[in-house]
C-alpha cells in the first residue's frame, strides 16, 4: 500500500486546514487508517483514525476540533482540522494498519506510512 499525504501548510491560530491521504495498492475501507503527528523533540502520537467499520477515534486534545472522514469512491481519507492551536504544530503522517489491530493508537501496529506533511500554527 502506498500513501500520499497532502494539505499541510501554515495558518494562524483559530484557522483551519484539511489533510488528505490517498491510497494505492490497497483499499482504505478494509483497514484502519489514522493520522499521527510528531512535533520536534516529541514522540509520534495518534491524532485521529477511522476503522474499517467506519467508526472513528480521536486523541483527547483534538476532540471537537478535528474530524476524520473517508471517501470510499476516491479511496482517500481526510482530516478536517478546525480551531487550530499552536500546539497542533507538527509533521502529520497518515498510516494504515492492514491487520485491524485493536490497539489503534499504537504506531507500531501500522504497516504503511505516507510521507509527512508539515502543519504550522502561529499564535
Amino acid at each position: 500500500v502506498q500513501l500520499q499525504a497532502s494539505g499541510g501548510g501554515s495558518v494562524q491560530a483559530g484557522g483551519s486546514l484539511r489533510l488528505s491521504c490517498a491510497a494505492s495498492g490497497g483499499t482504505f475501507s478494509r483497514y484502519t487508517a489514522s493520522w499521527f503527528r510528531q512535533a520536534p523533540g516529541k514522540e509520534r502520537e495518534i491524532v485521529a483514525g477511522i476503522r474499517w467499520s467506519g467508526s472513528t477515534f480521536y486523541e483527547d486534545s483534538v476532540k471537537g476540533r478535528f474530524t476524520m472522514t473517508r471517501d470510499n469512491a476516491k479511496n482517500t481519507v481526510h482530516l478536517q482540522m478546525n480551531s487550530l492551536k499552536p500546539e497542533d504544530t507538527a509533521v502529520y503522517y497518515c498510516a494504515v494498519d492492514i491487520n485491524r489491530n485493536v490497539a489503534v493508537r499504537v504506531a507500531s501496529n501500522y504497516d504503511f506510512w505516507g510521507q509527512g506533511t508539515q502543519v504550522t500554527v502561529s499564535s
